[in-house]
């Protein structure tokens, strides 16, 4: 009796590719920095230099089930890579755009899809897969360092400006990581605070750019933030990601 061949991904069978990943490599694709040698493989940051230097970081690739390595690269104001490579005369300098506080003050979708488009074609040209962004948080602490990646106080603002990036983007075959999923409102501290809401203030306003963004665009990835939201860490938070992200909103 033959051995049944493992399946190849592809667009039409996700699922069948999930049922046939052992354990070690479900772990694989969801380590990040800093877990060198875990389940046997790199880490999702710091084997980028192979691929693409400067990029933030690479997924690991499973050879048996068709899973390549995806590249990402910051972020939201460009495509972030090194400008010079090893032994290539070719230059890689990509276009510094106007970040997201300035766009948003534009009120002009159709201009920032533009720029989306650009910043996705950049990304194609230069051998990578995702954009680590567009910054969806609110500007709720003015001493965020990140303020000046997001777009608004505004949610509406918010989803409305990140609907036109994301799809911009992703018009020029490549996907973005919209972040930081939810209430990064600030960078001190942002892997220990712990951001106390209710339910109603979450979904009114932390998430409803999230949620027109989702629902519009449907962006390829959504990174999940570092703090807690009432005591539980946003990336096993069951409320946040399951009941809300894909239950409600369908992702």
């Amino acid at each position: 009796m033959m051995a049944q061949s493992a399946p190849q991904l592809n667009a039409n069978n996700i699922e069948e590719v999930i049922k046939a990943m052992t354990l070690e490599e479900k772990a694989q694709l969801l380590v990040g920095g800093g877990n060198d040698g875990f389940v046997g493989s790199g880490a999702m940051l710091g084997h980028q230099k192979k691929f693409v230097p400067g990029a933030a970081g690479t997924t690991v690739a499973i050879p048996r089930l068709g899973i390549p390595t995806t590249v990402q690269c910051d972020g939201p104001a460009g495509v972030h890579i090194d400008a010079h490579r090893e032994g290539d005369s070719r230059s890689y300098f990509a276009t510094g755009f106007p970040i997201g506080t300035c766009l948003a003050s534009t009120w002009n979708t159709d201009l920032v899809r533009k720029v989306g488009e650009a910043i996705g074609n950049e990304t194609l040209e230069y051998g990578c897969d995702v954009v680590l962004g567009p910054g969806m948080n609110l500007h709720r602490n003015p001493l965020c360092g990140r303020n000046f990646e997001y777009y608004s106080e505004d949610p509406i603002v918010t989803g409305l400006i990140g609907t036109a990036f994301v799809q911009g983007v992703q018009s020029q075959g490549v996907g973005v990581s919209a972040k930081h999923f939810a209430v990064n409102s600030q960078e001190t501290d942002r892997t220990k605070v712990d951001e106390r809401l209710s339910q109603r203030a979450i979904r009114e306003l932390y998430l409803k750019g999230f949620e027109m963004m989702v629902r519009k665009s449907n962006p390829w990835t959504i990174m999940s933030a570092y703090n807690k939201i009432n005591g539980v860490y946003a990336q096993g938070n069951k409320g946040l990601l399951t009941d809300i992200l894909r239950n409600d909103w369908g992702y």
